[in-house]
């Protein structure tokens, strides 16, 4: 999914900065808030980030001037809502570019929308809305991760296609070709972010109860705290 340095045209890469500081900016004051009046939500924080570095490093080759991987970033959209994701798959990328030469700096504003703001707000809306309809948490954290990963694929597509569409048919045959592409390696890796967001899930379920219920990923009834109970309201 990054895209490579120099790979878009100029415009294109400023156009896709400029729509995408709005989202980091309102994302560093919602972290400053969470940090600031939970700091015990730090390391749970430096978790979710650091997942997203690990899986988005994970690249396979795909598309020209870009590739395929997982992106982590349903993880923390889920924990932390989509606006504190963007910082941290911010700076992921940055990192990545800087030390890995995944992605570049010139193509950071396009990947930081596609990774950071598009896929985690299109994960979290399809896990509030399954958890408003008493789908077990569990369904929910699969699915949200595959469409979060599935939808920064298909916001790579048309970036690609509005910036090389096909010179017959145009953006829309470009938008096809570039999404069947990343279709044979993208939704397989899609199902495995999924399933192994479930289990990294699992996992703080079982270690972390009590910053979960806060975070309103678990409700506590009664006395009683159940990974099965929708969603806190106030989230």
């Amino acid at each position: 999914m990054h895209i490579a340095e120099g790979f878009l045209p100029p415009a294109h890469a400023i156009a896709w900065g400029v729509a995408s500081a709005p989202f980091v900016v309102h994302g560093v004051r919602s972290l400053t808030r969470e940090v600031r009046e939970h700091p015990e939500s730090t390391l749970l924080l430096g978790a979710s980030g650091a997942f997203t570095f690990v899986l988005s490093a994970l690249k396979l080759p795909s598309v020209t001037g870009s590739c395929s991987h997982p992106t982590g970033t349903g993880l923390g959209a889920i924990l932390f809502r989509p606006p504190i994701m963007a910082v941290l798959g911010t700076i992921t990328l940055l990192f990545q570019a800087l030390l890995l030469a995944h992605g570049g700096l010139t193509t950071l504003g396009a990947n930081v929308f596609s990774m950071a703001v598009a896929g985690p707000w299109a994960g979290y809306a399809v896990y509030r809305l399954l958890r408003r309809y008493d789908v077990p948490l569990m369904v929910a954290v699969f699915f949200a991760a595959f469409v979060a990963d599935l939808s920064t694929y298909c916001v790579t597509s048309v970036q690609l296609a509005l910036a090389f569409p096909d010179p017959g048919s145009g953006f829309l045959g470009a938008l096809g070709k570039f999404g069947s592409i990343f279709a044979v390696t993208q939704i397989p890796l899609a199902v495995s972010e999924g399933l192994l967001t479930v289990i990294v899930m699992r996992l703080l379920v079982q270690s972390s109860k009590g910053e979960l219920t806060r975070l309103g990923v678990l409700l506590t009834r009664s006395g009683k705290t159940t990974s099965d109970e929708p969603e806190a309201v106030a989230r």
